[in-house]
């Protein structure tokens, strides 16, 4: 009798898990069509209009007109670019440190009051790519939850490791006051995201504090 309620319990903690993380990824797609909306196709339509109210006949276009023009189709370029790299990071299919260390540029800048350190290997097994991006959506929705929204001085330290046959990935967060610890260390999204992580890709997730620290731990 009490394995089935152990089981049952997991059964509804796996599920309202999955169902957390849909949402969020849900979410993100909205967000991301929103932007497509509010950005690339307003900035395709200025520059389609900026086209079209061209003198008709005449092409003779001024140095400021060109300039103008070049920024535009500069900047949805780079808007395309950034676009492609939330929807499929770069090296994804072929390095994951590699991957990893370009998903944490935008943090990097966004977060300039962190510091982070990150300890990569120069070379990785082959990693499926679900998994990668499994791996990266992990990554990534461990900061989006266990960051402050005020500026306070945080360290962040992220570790790859290869043992045997099995990978590792550490991530450790250092706040700065014991009470920002105990805030962040028993946030329920946190279990969610690790139950995600262990149902897609058949491993293990899990999190401890230490100190000023909370360090998780994803094994795959």
């Amino acid at each position: 009798m009490t394995t089935l309620i152990i089981l049952v319990k997991n059964y509804y903690t796996t599920q309202q898990a999955l169902q957390w993380w849909s949402c969020r990824q849900s979410l993100k797609m909205f967000l991301e069509a929103e932007k497509i909306r509010d950005g690339l196709l307003q900035e395709s339509f200025t520059i389609r209009r900026s086209l079209e109210l061209l003198p008709e006949g005449n092409l003779d276009l001024s140095a400021n007109q060109i300039q103008e023009l070049l920024k535009k189709i500069d900047h949805f370029h780079q808007s395309l670019a950034q676009l492609s790299d939330r929807l499929f990071p770069v090296y994804v299919q072929d390095n994951l440190p590699l991957a990893i260390q370009y998903l944490l540029e935008p943090w990097f800048r966004s977060h300039s009051h962190i510091y982070f350190h990150l300890d990569m290997p120069n070379s990785w097994r082959h990693e499926s790519v679900d998994r990668s991006l499994i791996i990266l959506k992990t990554i990534e929705e461990l900061l989006r939850i266990s960051l402050p929204d005020v500026l306070t001085q945080i360290s962040i330290y992220i570790c790859l490791q290869q043992q045997a046959n099995v990978g590792k990935l550490i991530l450790q967060i250092t706040y700065p006051d014991i009470s920002t610890v105990v805030f962040y260390k028993n946030l329920p999204e946190r279990e969610f995201i690790c139950k995600t992580f262990g149902f897609l890709t058949s491993g293990k997730c899990f999190c401890s504090s230490n100190n000023l620290s909370v360090v998780c731990y994803l094994y795959w």
